[in-house]
């Protein structure tokens, strides 16, 4: 008697795979690049700030003067002065870069996003005065604003649903890269060559980045590498498209899901923010944990001392970013509905967030490293699920507009806790800014129910 045999379910699938093709992966993989790219160009100037002659150029002082306590008080002020002016331009370019790219598509609009980015990146190697930084830092913020829309949008155009959180998560785990590659390369280009080559060095690979672009993108429907299968696998549960609906803030601000989603920015973009900006400062003023930050990196050594804490913690929030992508996508790929998927997984991150309180009571450093990379592995994820949110309850027409304006109002969340976290820290020390961080993600998620509990899609007519 002969019996019917069946191919095993992961063969199968696996041939499925080959046979839908991969490509749509190379796009996520240029957009992790750029992403890559994009924190590199916006953190250089911080680990800058650590190089003596850069201090005395900014300061108008000859070469060789020594710097007293006076001119580093002076310098760290101006210093906050352009980051703030950064921020501010961030949450204009937003604005415009949003809006901009649904209107020109995609390609277009990234692309003249990347010349006014990586021009400004370049400029700042040529600054000569501390207007001169101000001005490269403005337009570098707004030029910076374009490449999370574009990114969404390009995910939205790329992607079925089912993989947008994952392919979400891997493109925003650039970012994490881009700070690692930052702190371990930058002190020793501004050491071995001067502060000015760090700008143009780092600055460089922003032009690499635009001439792949260019010659990579197209639209799946204009790719010529694309398959016709895996055309048809990344529209598979897509809704039919209509007549192309022209975008204005005027029509999405009154949608409750386009609040939703500026809600959650808002609350949880500016622990972000409180992260890159002031972990140095909270390792180096906790006298217990002996961690050596010094003014000025003279070695390599010294280079590894302070990059370490950061290595761990943002190689973690890496993983984070692709795990909690993943297991979003994996929920839907077993049958449970988007809005259970995406919420359940957001609730999930949020909660591992709140253990972070505890690293400003704790006195041994390695325990606060793991608490602080936990939040921010959490905080990676929490921010890939939320940007897939966009692009599952508005048309691809405009999910670009709306990260644009949630990207606005996460950066003025940046802007706001900057301003008052000098002053909390002065006063109270860092523990108000923790349990800030602690809670602020169950308040975004919070508000983000109660204004969408359905995740339901738009309808622009």
């Amino acid at each position: 008697m002969e019996v019917e045999t069946k191919n095993p379910p992961l063969n199968a699938l696996s041939s499925e795979l080959k046979k839908i093709g991969r490509y749509r992966w190379r796009i996520c993989a240029l957009l992790f690049f750029a992403t890559t790219i994009n924190y590199v160009d916006r953190n250089v100037l911080s680990f800058v700030l650590l190089n003596d002659d850069f201090k005395r150029d900014m300061l108008g002082l000859a070469s060789g003067v020594a710097l007293t306590d006076a001119h580093r008080a002076d310098f760290k002020e101006l210093m906050g002065y352009v980051d703030s002016l950064f921020k501010f331009a961030y949450a204009l370019g937003f604005i415009v870069t949003g809006w901009f790219i649904d209107k020109v598509g995609t390609y277009k609009g990234y692309s003249a996003a990347l010349i006014l980015w990586v021009g400004s990146a370049i400029s700042h190697a040529f600054a000569f005065s501390i207007k001169g930084l101000g001005v490269s830092r403005f337009f570098l913020g707004i030029g910076e604003a374009g490449n999370f829309p574009s990114a969404i949008k390009t995910v939205a155009e790329w992607f079925p649903r089912k993989e947008r959180s994952l392919a979400t998560g891997i493109f925003n785990a650039g970012a994490n890269v881009g700070i690692i590659a930052t702190a371990f390369s930058v002190p020793w280009i501004a050491l071995n060559f001067g502060w000015r080559s760090a700008f143009l060095i780092t600055s460089s690979l922003g032009v690499i980045l635009f001439i792949l672009w260019r010659i990579t993108y197209k639209r799946p429907e204009e790719h010529p590498k694309l398959s016709k299968e895996e055309l048809d696998y990344i529209r598979s549960d897509r809704e039919e498209e209509g007549t192309k609906i022209k975008m204005s803030w005027g029509k999405l601000l009154p949608f409750k899901q386009t609040w939703a989603f500026a809600a959650g920015k808002f609350f949880t973009d500016c622990v972000w923010w409180f992260y890159i900006f002031w972990l140095p400062s909270f390792f180096a003023d906790n006298a217990n944990f002996s961690l050596n930050l010094k003014p000025t990196l003279n070695s390599w050594q010294d280079i590894l001392t302070v990059g370490l804490p950061f290595l761990i913690i943002y190689l973690v929030s890496d993983l984070g970013s692709v795990v909690f992508g993943w297991f979003s996508s994996s929920l839907l790929k077993k049958g449970w509905e988007v809005n259970r998927a995406r919420k359940f997984t957001m609730l999930l991150c949020a909660s591992l967030v709140v253990p972070i309180f505890f690293a400003s009571q704790t006195d041994s450093l390695w325990l606060a490293v793991f608490l602080i990379a936990l939040a921010a592995a959490a905080h990676q994820g929490w921010s890939a699920n939320l940007f897939t949110t966009v692009s599952d309850m508005f048309p691809k027409q405009a999910v670009a507009s709306v990260v644009g304006i949630g990207g606005m109002f996460g950066a003025i969340g940046g802007m706001i806790l900057a301003a008052l976290s000098g002053v909390i820290i002065k006063n109270f020390g860092y523990v108000p800014l923790f349990a800030i961080a602690a809670s602020n993600y169950f308040i975004a998620l919070l508000i983000i129910q109660v204004l969408v509990p359905k995740l339901t899609p738009v309808s622009i007519k």
